[in-house]
């Protein structure tokens, strides 16, 4: 698979909503490696209320809202609040999508903020890339593929990111293991193509 962004590189603050939180927060393994790799993350008044208080049909479980407040305290996570002037953004890009208040006031914070958007809804992420720029979107799996190429996280990692998101997997957020599998494979591939790149130029100027 193709992926139209670069795979060597991630951001350090993020603008993130919801299901993303889980999916990070859910994952271990992923979640230390982004206090290794100095990842911080803000998110809104609308996302806390999501995260730890509204009520759903598929609710999270106590112990992954346990683990949030925790991080929050440790101020790795940590809310926002929005003005009325980025409110009205907000019922701007109401009208343009059939997407709820927790992606639409993450994406007018990161606009505000100048910040990435993190997240892992489809279509949140195609209306947060038309107001903010692919470049400034990024999701759970690209943060894996550039922590494979950096070497923030070991190949036999995988298995574990794999086992670990599949044991939490929530319907409500949706399953990344062939996004993981994938972006796994492209990492390692440029990996190889780098070294072998770096070495030809090394030859070269002996």
């Amino acid at each position: 698979m193709t992926f139209d962004f670069d795979i060597t590189t991630y951001h350090k603050l993020n603008v993130i909503d919801t299901c993303s939180i889980w999916n990070i927060i859910s994952c271990p393994r992923i979640y230390s490696a982004t206090i290794d790799a100095l990842c911080y993350f803000s998110f809104t008044e609308y996302v806390h209320y999501e995260c730890l208080f509204k009520k759903r049909s598929n609710s999270t479980p106590k112990e992954l809202q346990n683990k949030l407040k925790k991080e929050i305290e440790q101020k790795r996570f940590m809310k926002i609040n929005l003005s009325i002037d980025d409110l009205q953004d907000i019922s701007l890009l109401q009208n343009r999508k059939n997407l709820g208040m927790g992606e639409l006031s993450s994406i007018a914070l990161a606009k505000k903020t100048n910040q990435v958007f993190f997240t892992d809804d489809r279509k949140a992420r195609k209306l947060g890339e038309e107001i903010l720029g692919k470049e400034k979107i990024q999701t759970t799996p690209r943060l894996v593929g550039a922590f494979f190429y950096q070497r923030i996280l070991a190949d036999d990692d995988l298995n574990i990111i794999i086992e670990q998101h599949q044991k939490s997997l929530n319907s409500t957020w949706g399953d990344l293991t062939q996004f993981f599998r994938e972006i796994y494979t492209t990492s390692i591939q440029r990996r190889a193509l780098n070294s072998i790149v770096n070495e030809n130029n090394k030859n070269s100027k002996t």
